[in-house]
């Protein structure tokens, strides 16, 4: 009789265990709306939805804790006629899909060279930006730049970045960590040399 009630026990406590794993994994971490036509759109110039588009974009339905709006901002840009900008009333200072945010992927080889350039203004925030090789597995990260540097004007930031061995994609990724107002415009990623 014991081992029956350990059985439905352990049977009770693994149906919760897979419900569980199950609602959690449908949970939206970003939202993307793909755009063949656009290319990178690095200059937030193509947007649907109030989303610039080709950018997985961490959003206020995604963001667990997270006050914050994305603004298509055409009257503050560097390139182009528009930029895209982060109005951050609360947000969590751990980064990735739990923070204001946004990534991309893009196919690359053990060795290839990466140069990255983007422009930004900050009022408040403290923002990172960093760059990894990746596989479908796992990654290796650098940052390009942690920072809470108040900014008026807009800001040039370069970075090179080496694909290390066993790794398929080279992924870009911003993130706010604090309130504040942020832009970014004109983000580049190209191959500089293998």
């Amino acid at each position: 009789m014991k081992t029956l009630i350990y059985a439905i026990r352990n049977l009770s406590f693994l149906i919760t265990f897979v419900a569980m794993v199950t609602v959690c994994s449908c949970t939206r971490m970003s939202r993307q709306i793909r755009d063949k036509t656009a290319g990178m759109n690095g200059s937030f110039e193509i947007t649907k939805s109030g989303l610039p588009v080709n950018w997985l974009v961490y959003t206020p339905e995604t963001v667990p804790k997270g006050d914050f709006d994305i603004i298509i901002d055409t009257t503050e840009y560097k390139d182009g006629n528009q930029s895209l900008k982060f109005l951050v009333r609360e947000c969590s200072s751990v980064g990735g899909w739990w923070s204001p945010g946004f990534c991309n992927e893009y196919p690359a080889n053990p060795g290839d060279i990466f140069r990255i350039s983007f422009w930004i203004m900050n009022n408040g925030t403290e923002y990172y930006a960093k760059i990894g090789g990746i596989t479908a597995t796992s990654g290796n990260y650098d940052t390009i730049v942690r920072s809470n540097e108040y900014s008026d004007e807009w800001k040039s930031i370069e970075y090179y970045y080496t694909i290390p061995e066993n790794m398929n994609a080279i992924r870009f990724e911003m993130n706010i960590i604090k309130p504040g107002s942020f832009w970014i415009d004109d983000i580049k990623i190209e191959k500089a040399g293998s």
